[in-house]
């Protein structure tokens, strides 16, 4: 009897110690995120899979090729979000087809792909939206060192606090560095046209 309360004791011990087991770990603070961001700690970006605004399933590698501006926030976002979203436009317009904008979601259970495809032409026609599983997006936003957290509104719906940067990802997917909320489109011209000219690296 001893030894298999000793056994069964072990293996809850075990578990516990093990984060696959486990308990999920806490999430980390938006301060602990943005040092990973300036001091390069970790790989930023990586695979995904989402749906985007015409219901097509996507993943990183449709977008090889190409410089990515990669953003995230949420269709009822009251600011940063749509000014964000407005500047990238701005940049896009001057550019041209060599710089491909994604913005992802982080509210997937209201932002569906028709709302997406409703929401984003207000900005530029070429931005694609990507929604799909809380999971996914989720996934998708740890990869990039994303901060968010939900909070019930008053009204009905809920509130998203969010960190707000765009990233920008050279053509092969690699991170680049980011533009914190608010930069204008010239100042992402700036930075953008010396990446532009690079010629691309061999396959």
């Amino acid at each position: 009897m001893r030894s298999r309360t000793f056994a069964a004791g072990l293996l809850c011990l075990l578990a516990a110690l093990d984060p696959a087991r486990g308990e999920t770990p806490p999430r980390r603070s938006a301060a602990e995120l943005m040092d990973v961001l300036m001091w390069n700690r970790e790989p930023v970006g990586g695979p995904f899979a989402l749906i985007d605004q015409a219901g097509r399933p996507r993943t990183e590698a449709d977008f090889r090729g190409r410089l990515l501006l990669v953003t995230f926030g949420y269709t009822a976002c009251p600011d940063v979000c749509p000014t964000d979203l407005m500047e990238i436009g701005r940049a896009l317009t001057l550019l041209g087809d060599a710089v491909q904008p994604l913005f992802i979601t982080l509210d997937p259970e209201h932002d569906t792909a028709a709302l997406l495809a409703e929401y984003l032409p207000n900005f530029h026609p070429r931005l694609v939206g990507l929604t799909g599983s809380e999971a996914a997006v989720r996934r998708a936003a740890d990869a990039y060192k994303v901060f968010y957290e939900t909070s019930p509104r008053p009204g009905g719906g809920r509130a998203i606090e969010h960190s707000a940067f765009v990233y920008l990802m050279d053509r092969s997917g690699a991170y680049l560095g980011f533009f914190p909320p608010g930069t204008s489109a010239e100042r992402m011209l700036t930075i953008l046209r010396p990446h532009l000219a690079a010629r691309p690296a061999p396959e």
